[in-house]
């Protein structure tokens, strides 16, 4: 059996980073900037006022209260046209530029109007009080955002803020699924002997999206190599996949057709992992007409173990050729285990589906989801974590454990 360190190393090795394009900042949601973004703007652009308040001359506020003669009033959005002399202040709402000869903003809440025309201040501000400075946030000529940042909407909003209306990204890939085998039914009719609904092609093309992938579905293939041979070829020629996965057909059976195709068409390698579920597992390229090699993982049949495979060894591959780097990989931190996890030896790691949850200790806590067979995916419905037991006997309540988070919201989040 081959370590599982060494496949990932290999596959991520093999999935290298795309070229850079140019993509607006709505294309580039969600994507890893391939350069630093300088800013060819100040922001803000203008000398503003932080408060709603009274812009004045903090040399009028020596002695307090005073009163001084109001001479206009400022909004968000519009120019000054009157100066602030010597003895008058102009209202000003937060946002709006300051007007000439304003040196600081007293907040309304200092403030009193007398009549009309006047306006009595009870606190006396220093000169910069409660404005902003034009370029104060960020100047022209700063690096506002690194390259290998991915574009939040965080990130957006600050591309937004400079005017960056384009960006250099690593390409969003398309990745096909195929689930095969002639004992798959996913039309919701009754099912004959023999017969399973089909759910790993569903749920992987799930995978492939919350991974920030394009997923492609390309149906279910029945056990017939012609058949799986097009699919293949169609999936990396006219439908242009940057990736392809397999479920199903990797293991040692006489009736394994992806491996019979594969094993004609592309250059693979054949493993048996040393982890538990998902021991079977194949990698390589199939070239297509524009003679560009595309990566084919072949995920195991059975759901669990077809999790395992993607979340593993398939995902972080996907993220590294969109150039996720360290990112590419899901969370993982040390957590107590709160029950016995018993286990025999036999040379694998084994990857138990649990439920993590913060401790009043301040650790993080897991117990597994349920039966654990690679067969039994319905205890990953309230899994939001992995842990990875090493060989030998088990762990004990109180040992510490691994544990890798999943999902988009992953981590112990719920209270103990």
């Amino acid at each position: 059996m081959t370590p599982l360190h060494d496949v990932r190393t290999m596959v991520l090795a093999a999935c290298v980073v795309g070229a850079p394009v140019q993509a607006t900042r709505h294309v580039a949601a969600g994507l890893v900037l391939a350069s630093d973004v300088v800013s060819g703007e100040n922001v803000p652009p203008f000398a503003n006022t932080a408060v709603d308040g009274y812009a004045v001359r903090s040399s009028d506020l020596h002695t307090v209260p005073v009163e001084l003669r109001v001479v206009g009033e400022l909004a968000a959005g519009a120019a000054p046209s009157i100066a602030v002399a010597t003895g008058t202040a102009i209202r000003i709402m937060t946002g709006a530029p300051l007007p000439e000869g304003c040196d600081a903003v007293v907040m309304v809440e200092d403030t009193e109007r007398v009549g009309s025309d006047s306006v009595r201040i009870h606190k006396s501000v220093p000169a910069g009080s409660a404005f902003r400075l034009a370029g104060s946030d960020v100047a022209i000529g700063d690096t506002v955002i690194a390259a290998g940042t991915q574009v939040t909407p965080m990130v957006e909003g600050v591309l937004a803020s400079v005017n960056a209306k384009t960006v250099s990204v690593y390409p969003r890939i398309s990745v096909g699924v195929i689930s095969t085998g002639d004992e798959l039914v996913d039309d919701g009719s009754a099912l004959e002997i023999g017969q399973i609904r089909e759910s790993n092609r569903l749920m992987l093309l799930r995978l492939v999206a919350e991974a920030g992938a394009t997923p492609v579905d390309l149906g279910i293939i029945r056990d017939d190599e012609p058949s799986l041979e097009h699919a293949l070829r169609t999936a990396v020629n006219e439908r242009a996949c940057d990736v392809i996965i397999t479920s199903g057909g990797v293991s040692m059976g006489d009736y394994d057709v992806v491996k019979a195709v594969l094993s004609r068409i592309a250059n693979m390698q054949w493993f048996q992992i040393a982890m538990k579920p998902a021991k079977p597992f194949a990698f390589g390229t199939l070239t297509n007409d524009r003679g560009v090699n595309v990566p084919i993982f072949g995920l195991p049949g059975n759901p669990v173990s077809s999790l395992m495979s993607f979340e593993l060894i398939a995902r972080p591959a996907l993220r590294n050729m969109m150039g996720f780097g360290a990112a590419s990989h899901r969370p993982e931190v040390l957590a107590i285990a709160d029950e016995d996890i018993v286990r025999h030896e036999d040379g694998k790691i084994h990857f138990d589906r649990v439920r993590a949850t913060w401790g009043s200790d301040g650790r993080v806590h897991v117990r597994r989801t349920g039966a654990q067979g690679s067969h039994q995916l319905a205890s990953t419905s309230v899994a939001n974590a992995l842990i990875a037991v090493p060989d030998g006997n088990g762990l004990q309540t109180g040992d510490e454990v691994v544990v890798t988070f999943l999902g988009p919201d992953a981590g112990p989040f719920t209270a103990k």
